[in-house]
């Protein structure tokens, strides 16, 4: 019992899949306890999801590094680091609370990561701050892991 409480201490996300598949295998032994197994199993699962989501939120947020790098705009610019420098460190806290939200984070950087190519470009475009070549420009342009999640910001 003692490894199931670490693992909720250590891994919440790994913790909540593992009590969810228990929760399954009770249900199906036949135990006679008295709960909606599968429902209960279901939102324990749901859970962990949740992490996952909020890891992808966080990740989206970084759409600013495409606003610092592509908008002509000066003023929002502090307030747009300040937000890629608070994702980061939300991402890097919930990754140290779930270590195995890491075994999809290349998808989730990637999926995000056009998801606020999408932002940007409608957000520029919004404001009348983009042109056809910026936005082919802003369509090609990839961040590594490194760029994303590191201490990398576009130079000015």
């Amino acid at each position: 019992m003692a490894s199931v409480t670490n693992l909720y201490d250590e891994d919440f996300v790994l913790w909540s899949k593992e009590q969810a598949a228990a929760l399954r295998s009770a249900a199906h032994d036949g135990s006679n306890q008295k709960l909606d197994w599968e429902n209960l199993a279901e939102e324990i699962e749901d859970l962990g999801k949740s992490v996952r989501r909020e890891l992808q939120s966080q990740i989206r947020r970084i759409v600013h590094l495409f606003k610092l790098q592509y908008s002509p705009a000066r003023e929002p610019r502090c307030g747009w680091a300040e937000s890629i420098v608070d994702a980061r460190a939300e991402i890097e806290d919930l990754l140290e609370e779930s270590p195995s939200l890491r075994t999809g984070l290349a998808r989730d950087l990637d999926r995000q990561t056009q998801r606020g190519i999408d932002l940007a470009m409608s957000n520029l475009g919004r404001y009348q701050e983009i042109d056809s070549a910026t936005m082919a420009a802003l369509r090609a342009t990839s961040y590594t892991e490194n760029q994303i999640l590191g201490d990398w910001f576009p130079a000015e």
